[in-house]
């Protein structure tokens, strides 16, 4: 088997409704939708698709193709998925790739394959678990009280955990973070994601806090270029550090994390910052081998099947934007996530693809 074709798809992501913030300094939600799907196609018929859902996509991803991609690939067999990760891997040097354009070609290729096996991916991958809980990921709020009524919805609905985005003020989100303790009690997990909005002395001072409340896990508080920084915060703070989301380099970044260390809970994993499905259980298994957690980040059809792959993971983390809040359509009234049971991945059936991508579009549940 042989790739013949290889494709960017341009396709509109619906906006926001209602549209949500991030902490300041932060853009919110875009207010136009923006994507583009990466098709990968073979001389015997299999195909495999992957998602690029962020503004400027659509552009970014034609070029990427249109330029790198298709020459690089056509004539490649499909199934050396390993050899074309380091091959990505190596064109970066040259292109410096989006981070999130890592791993397109790698999920494309997973999916392509459990297709071919008619099987998920998360089956394809080994498989460890049928089912998992989810938490509640907020976004920022403009108020304690929205938070803490947020919070009483979510743990109504079933919800598992709440983790915090909050507005990057380290003693407004500490009082928050006590807060929420104060109203929820002492056995729901809590945790806390700073969304790299802080320097070492505001993180020191909110981790404090954190470490007070009892929170399952501190993430993010600094921008992930200085292990160093975070190496000294893991000595001044008891709460565990959730580390490596947004730094590059996928595993082989994780690993400096982990030496230094600065992962005292675990590190991130994840299709879109982590190099794709391959760049993402090798993070796992590095991080299992010092039994730590490798955290699932995001709530896409991908990571869903990372979450059923990846024994050392506890969550799936489930999106909360708005504060009336509406359950997320894969998780039951019992806060679990089931694994999916179609064959590949499937593209989320919220955007629109045209006629030309429907036999990829998941199909929702009657």
């Amino acid at each position: 088997m042989k790739i013949t074709h290889v494709e960017a798809h341009r396709i509109r992501v619906p906006p926001a409704d209602p549209p949500f913030q991030w902490r300041n300094g932060l853009s919110g939600s875009p207010a136009v939708g923006d994507g583009a799907v990466l098709r990968i196609g073979t001389d015997d018929g299999a195909e495999g698709v992957a998602l690029f859902a962020r503004p400027g996509a659509g552009v970014m991803l034609q070029d990427l193709v249109e330029r790198v991609f298709r020459d690089e690939l056509v004539g490649q067999d499909p199934y050396r998925r390993e050899w074309l990760w380091d091959r990505v891997w190596e064109i970066d040097r040259i292109q410096e790739l989006p981070l999130p354009a890592l791993g397109l070609i790698d999920v494309a290729l997973w999916d392509l394959a459990a297709r071919v096996g008619d099987q998920p991916v998360w089956q394809l991958l080994g498989g460890y678990r049928e089912s998992i809980p989810a938490y509640a990921s907020t976004s920022t709020f403009a108020t304690t009280e929205e938070f803490l009524d947020v919070a009483d919805q979510c743990l109504a609905l079933g919800y598992q955990g709440i983790k915090l985005h909050a507005w990057g003020d380290a003693r407004r989100d500490a009082a928050l973070c006590l807060a929420l303790r104060e109203h929820v009690g002492p056995d729901v997990p809590l945790m806390y994601d700073g969304s790299a909005g802080f320097d070492l002395p505001d993180a020191v001072h909110l981790g404090r806090a954190l470490s007070e409340a009892d929170y399952l896990w501190y993430e993010e508080p600094m921008r992930e270029f200085s292990i160093s920084a975070y190496r000294r915060l893991a000595e001044s703070v008891s709460v565990p550090l959730l580390v490596a989301e947004t730094s590059d380099g996928a595993h082989m970044n994780s690993a400096d994390f982990i030496a230094a260390g600065a992962a005292t809970f675990g590190v991130r994993v994840g299709t879109t910052l982590r190099g794709g499905i391959t760049g993402a259980m090798r993070t796992a298994h590095l991080a299992d081998a010092y039994r730590l957690r490798a955290e699932v980040h995001g709530s896409d059809i991908p990571n869903h099947h990372l979450c059923m792959a990846i024994s050392n993971t506890s969550y799936y983390e489930s999106l909360v934007t708005s504060t009336t809040v509406t359950r997320e359509r894969h998780v039951d009234d019992r806060g679990l996530v089931h694994a999916p049971v179609g064959p590949g991945i499937a593209l989320p059936y919220e955007n629109d693809y045209g006629r030309e991508l429907q036999q990829f579009v998941e199909r929702p549940a009657i």
